[in-house]
């Protein structure tokens, strides 16, 4: 194996190298037989099988320390923190990687692009700790005109930063706080030490985990000599350091390669970099790569869970803090391993996994849901359309994906309209038009939803533009119509996709006790439903019509989203008829 000698350090001397993601949070595996496949010697026998880029079934698996077998024999599986082992995801990878100059790592990183590793997640620019050094501090370093270092001390010059930083410390004046930054600290305000520290909680809070470290080999010998026959006769004796570098990590092509069996390409740049600048300095290293849980994407680790042929869960609605699954029956033998890594890839964001145990049969349209894992609480914040929502799914319904649908009913309202929302549940249709429209009337018949409803009015600071009831929708529409604010209301809401179209009966007669001379603006009612029919279009159209009891209906029909396979759910808009409006039979309330 060519390896090269850095720094003098002894031989097999590992130099750890950290990479940190912004994205990604700490996270934890089951111990479940399943995890057999991960045998070390069937990873490396399929390895060649797999494509490009990092996989769980290439690189080596790590032999597990005594400590951490006794723990894995003590540890109970029924504990939802040791559901999950994450040692049984952790991967090595051996590659080969340049060691150049940090100031000239990005020009490199451009000119080799196609040769060097391009991993997701995984920079080809990589830190090496132990060579570090602020650029203040390389102008210490006086250079003679041969390009070797001048010890002497004439004037301004120093023979060691030891020096130098002692000379600081008698004057201690402006130039101590700048170059040496510990003897600032000394006379900070307090105020400042403060902020940092709290800061630093902030940062520790967080939970950040590295997903992945790169590891420079050391190894005695060889390596000199093979860069000299590349780079030429000036290489050897220029193994003086000259300051921070950087690793560019290879394609992992490469791994085995000598300097020599690299690709021309390679070879010429650094020739060419080589001759421009006399003290670069370009060692060709060997580097242990290893990826931990955290690296590792949620349906990588759900495919390597889950029985082979088993459809990956994938997907799942956000509510605030909550991740809400749906999961297929041949899911929930394995429903808390699931939970478990849907919580761990999406944190600090998701902090409750639930699931729906049966479908919505209640008139409060509040779902039955089990907590799978996380935070128990299903008290949560929702922010929409700049607007935020006190949420508690336990005692309410919302639904999150249908802010599109949302937004789209919104666009179509103006600052003259006024708004009658008749299933409008914690508001976010009545909210959100309150900032747009002149008033809103809003009911449900949940009590817990009124509560939120006014509580996020308050909330959201359009308290004064909504008036809010609590009673069945057709006894709030008779009300409504009833009454002198019949002839304002513009646009009437009916969300409630399950039996919204028989509440549609409630509309006729409503206007039987008003003088037909009089001139009436007749509002727009957006009504939803579901329809499992070939043509769900014509399907709902005719419930629309048998509802109203009224053949010449004209409705604006559009598909909303497909609930399950053939359920739609529609949306359909239209003018209040007149001669639904002016019907002898009317509702008996």
């Amino acid at each position: 194996m060519v390896t090269t000698k850095l720094l003098h350090l002894k031989p097999n001397y590992l130099l750890p190298l950290t990479i940190f993601s912004p994205k990604l949070s700490s996270f934890s595996l089951p111990k479940r037989p399943i995890l057999s496949l991960f045998s070390s010697t069937q990873t490396e026998t399929e390895s060649q099988a797999f494509s490009y880029g990092p996989s769980l079934h290439k690189g080596k698996i790590p032999p597990k320390t005594p400590f951490q077998t006794q723990n894995q024999d003590t540890h109970q599986p029924e504990e939802e923190e040791n559901l999950i082992d994450e040692e049984n995801f952790t991967r090595i990878f051996h590659l080969a990687a340049l060691r150049v100059p940090a100031n000239d790592c990005f020009a490199l990183e451009n000119r080799l692009r196609g040769h060097l590793l391009n991993w997701p997640r995984i920079k080809n620019i990589a830190r090496v700790p132990g060579d570090e050094i602020e650029e203040e501090m390389m102008t210490l370093f006086d250079k003679g005109k041969d390009g070797e270092e001048n010890n002497g001390g004439s004037d301004g010059e120093f023979e060691s930063l030891v020096l130098y930083r002692e000379k600081l410390v008698k004057e201690f004046n402006y130039r101590g706080f700048v170059k040496f930054k510990n003897l600032a600290k000394i006379s900070r305000p307090g105020k400042r030490k403060r902020k940092e520290k709290k800061g630093d909680e902030e940062s520790k809070g967080n939970g950040r985990k590295e997903f992945c470290v790169v590891e420079v080999v050391e190894e005695e010998g060889g390596v000199e000599e093979e860069m000299k026959g590349l780079l030429g006769e000036e290489f050897k004796g220029q193994r003086i350091w000259k300051g921070s570098t950087r690793l560019l990590l290879l394609d992992e092509r490469y791994g085995d390669k000598g300097s020599q069996e690299l690709p021309q390409a390679i070879k010429a740049v650094l020739v060419e970099e080589t001759k421009e600048n006399r003290s670069s300095h370009i060692e060709l290293v060997r580097c242990k790569l290893t990826l931990f849980y955290d690296y590792w994407q949620m349906n990588e680790i759900l495919e390597a869970l889950l029985p082979e042929g088993m459809i990956i869960p994938s997907a799942f609605e956000t509510v605030g803090h909550i991740a809400h699954l749906n999961l297929r029956d041949e899911h929930l033998p394995y429903k808390n391993v699931i939970a478990k890594v849907v919580l761990d890839k999406n944190k600090p964001k998701i902090q409750t996994v639930v699931n729906k145990i049966d479908a919505i049969h209640n008139d409060y349209r509040t779902m039955q849901l089990e907590v799978l894992a996380g935070n128990r609480s299903l008290v949560t914040t929702v922010v929409e359309n700049g607007l935020r929502f006190h949420v508690d799914l336990a005692t309410v319904y919302w639904n999150s994906r249908l802010a599109t649908e949302r937004q789209r009913l919104l666009s179509g309202f103006n600052h003259k309209d006024v708004i009658c929302d008749v299933f409008s549940g914690v508001g976010p249709i009545a909210i959100s038009a309150a900032k747009i429209v002149k008033r809103v009337y809003a009911n449900d018949l949940n009590p817990f939803a009124v509560e939120y409803l006014e509580r996020n009015s308050v909330l959201n600071k359009v308290e004064r533009k909504i008036k809010v009831f609590n009673m069945d929708g057709r006894r709030f529409i008779n009300a409504m119509f009833s009454s002198e604010k019949a002839h304002s209301i513009t646009h009437v809401v009916m969300n409630l996709p399950n039996d919204a179209a028989e509440f549609l009966v409630a509309f006729r007669g409503v206007y039987r006790d008003q003088p037909r001379d009089k001139e009436f603006s007749f509002p727009m009612i957006h009504v939803y439903g579901f329809s499992k029919a070939r043509d769900p279009e014509f399907d709902f159209h005719e419930r629309i019509r048998i509802a109203l009891q009224e053949v010449a209906v004209n409705v604006d029909m559009r598909r909303v989203r497909l609930v399950a396979p053939g359920k739609w759910m529609l949306c359909a808009s239209f003018i209040l008829p007149e001669s639904v409006a002016f019907a002898e039979s009317r509702l008996n309330m």
